[in-house]
């Protein structure tokens, strides 16, 4: 095959778009140069680099975590093997946090991973004071070069849920997108998931323990009538209103997606 940017941008093997994306990282240029100096022959070390991201992407690998960046919330993330990729799906949790945050108010973003609630809602409302935790001392590392590369004001910490929480002042809202994948489910052997943090993914168990945890714990760190707000499963909206009526939480509902599904459920602390 010719190694101009030209034929290499007829990739059989690869989708057009995931080949566009490996060829402007291997080369270190943007999309506009794949058009305008599509007739230039690549030199071996460039050929070298390309093919080796095109086979870590046959092999399955995330296009995420071999360009090591992913767009969420219009912002740039960096990510890697010890955090989760963000999706889409989670914006609806940051666009319903933001519409439940008061002038000046204080927000939580359980489990951060990447950072990427927290630094969303941080660039966006420079008023509010954004804390984030996560279990995972690696994850945290990455969450705090997002919140510098991004210039987002977060207060980062490093505890197994709750814990580290005892002498903190409430919230005005606690959100988490957490492991919601039940043990075993066929889709962590499949796509992305096989390579991403299976911590972030399941609980090991049924997929609702993490968010019974969250449902028990919220009450004694949110403000009176604060938001608890929790992405979940395709399938668990049901149980996941269930657990928060149970416990005494008003206002409960869920909110679909921009493909339609039920992603995000809540209610207010109970009284």
């Amino acid at each position: 095959m010719s190694r101009t940017i030209a034929a290499l941008q007829r990739q059989p093997a690869l989708d057009p778009l995931d080949n566009r994306v490996l060829l402007c990282h291997a080369l270190g240029v943007n999309r506009i140069a794949l058009i305008t100096e599509s007739e230039r022959v690549l030199s071996d070390d460039e050929m070298q680099r390309y093919n080796g991201l095109v086979q870590r992407r046959l092999a399955g690998e995330p296009i995420a975590y071999i360009v090591g960046q992913r767009e969420f919330f219009g912002l740039p993330f960096e990510v890697g093997s010890a955090v989760l990729i963000p999706r889409p799906d989670t914006e609806l949790l940051v666009e319903l946090t933001l519409d439940r945050l008061p002038r000046d108010g204080r927000v939580l973003d359980m489990g951060t991973g990447s950072g990427a609630i927290a630094v969303a809602l941080a660039h966006t409302r420079k008023d509010a004071d954004v804390s984030a935790l996560d279990v995972s001392a690696a994850a945290l590392a990455v969450a705090r070069r997002n919140a510098e590369a991004n210039g987002a004001r977060v207060t980062f910490l490093h505890s197994d849920w709750y814990a580290a929480l005892a002498d903190a002042a409430p919230f005005d809202v606690i959100a988490s997108n957490p492991p919601y994948i039940a043990s075993g489910d066929r889709h962590l052997a499949e796509g992305d998931l096989r390579f991403e943090p299976v911590g972030a993914l399941t609980d090991h168990a049924d997929g609702l323990s993490a968010l019974r945890t969250l449902i028990a714990g919220a009450p004694a760190h949110l403000k009176p009538q604060g938001w608890l707000l929790m992405e979940h499963g395709y399938d668990q909206a049901a149980q996941v209103r269930a657990l928060l009526v149970a416990a005494g939480y008003t206002e409960v509902q869920s909110w679909r997606d921009l493909a339609d599904i039920e992603r995000v459920s809540g209610g207010r602390r109970p009284a």
